[in-house]
């Protein structure tokens, strides 16, 4: 076995590593190691993403809103809005989330304008947003691939990292017959960054993944609804998103699980359904596909982007919950701006929030 050496290796071939990899890449020589055999495999190739700016904590919507002109010149972003839905009884939840998303209250006879399906006996209120925008995720996900490559950056996919080793430059890293040296390595492995951790001997952050069921059924016969807001209930305890000529639901799912490949659970998408189709006139006689990713979050529900406090050469890029892909270029660039040592474009109190000190 032979020593590759370089001055950033990055575990993770998700949107985190790769983006990462993207801004590094032109600074310095780097290395991606991607457990699978495919980039993107689990949270990032099964997200149903959107762009919504005022979605998460103070210092995940300001990571969202440092991303959007960088979404925009990547184009991967198309219209699409996004639309809260209340029912009797829910009224603060309603407000709540109303003036969280800054959405404007419709009447229902435009929200029914909107999802022609609505059942107005049982809807009562609606708000829209309608600058919320579709994340094309795999052309995000390729162009910051190409970025990486085109800059110099070794992505290797199929590499199972099975031992994480101090040494006189950093890290020496092996995956399978792969050995790689390192200055810094950055932990960019989504829900197993805590098990990347205590391979290196770091200490873990107690990160959790959660599972997030999806089902594919077919749109409802006579409506398109191609053009269609994301339609959520308050708390957002369902969702539906057009998709393709079908329509993606989502009981929005959050079970603590340990990391794995994630698989979907039959009672949990016919809950989704249920509650989806509790709002609607159309009902569903069939599913066309269903599927499961997990969602990582640390224990504060904000990301975790810098260096650890004990040993700063071993790097975070883990927690991006349900936030990973609107958050993916200004996380990035944090991280890059972290490593190369320039100054990062978000503020002394963001940067605090999201970095991993604030767990010692």
């Amino acid at each position: 076995m032979s020593d590759h050496a370089v001055d950033v290796l990055i575990i993770g071939g998700g949107i985190a590593g790769v983006s990462v990899a993207a801004k590094l890449a032109p600074h310095a020589t780097v290395a991606v190691l991607e457990t699978e055999t495919q980039l993107g495999f689990h949270a990032s190739g099964r997200s149903a993403a959107l762009y919504e700016p005022n979605y998460g904590s103070p210092s995940t919507i300001a990571l969202n809103k440092a991303s959007g002109d960088e979404l925009q010149s990547l184009d991967v972003l198309s219209p699409r809005g996004v639309m809260l839905i209340g029912t009797e009884g829910q009224d603060a939840a309603f407000e709540q989330d109303l003036r969280t998303f800054e959405m404007a209250e419709l009447s229902l006879e435009d929200g029914l304008r909107h999802w022609p399906i609505l059942n107005p006996k049982v809807v009562r209120r609606v708000g829209f947003d309608d600058r919320a925008l579709d994340i094309d995720t795999d052309k995000l996900l390729q162009s910051y691939a190409k970025h990486a490559r085109r800059a110099g950056a070794s992505i290797l996919t199929n590499r199972a990292v099975t031992a994480i080793e101090r040494s006189s430059v950093g890290w020496a890293v092996t995956a399978g017959k792969t050995r790689i040296i390192a200055q810094t390595l950055i932990n960019a492995a989504g829900a197993w960054a805590d098990q990347i951790a205590i391979l290196a001997n770091v200490t873990p952050l107690g990160l959790q993944p959660r599972r997030r069921s999806m089902a594919r059924i077919p749109g409802p016969e006579g409506y398109d609804l191609s053009k269609a807001p994301m339609i959520f209930g308050p708390g957002e305890e369902w969702y539906a998103k057009p998709d393709a000529g079908a329509l993606l639901v989502s009981p929005a799912d959050e079970t603590p699980v340990d990391p794995h490949d994630a698989f979907t659970d039959d009672i949990t998408i016919a809950t989704g359904i249920a509650a989806f189709e509790a709002h609607m006139t159309h009902s569903t006689e069939r599913l066309l596909a269903s599927w499961a990713g997990l969602r990582t979050f640390a224990p504060d529900g904000n990301l975790v982007l810098g260096r650890d406090p004990a040993l700063p050469g071993f790097v975070w890029c883990a927690g991006q919950g349900g936030y990973g892909m609107q958050s993916a270029p200004a996380a990035a660039r944090h991280v890059a701006s972290i490593v190369l040592g320039t100054s990062p474009e978000l503020t002394a109190a963001e940067t605090a929030a999201l970095a991993p000190s604030r767990f010692s």
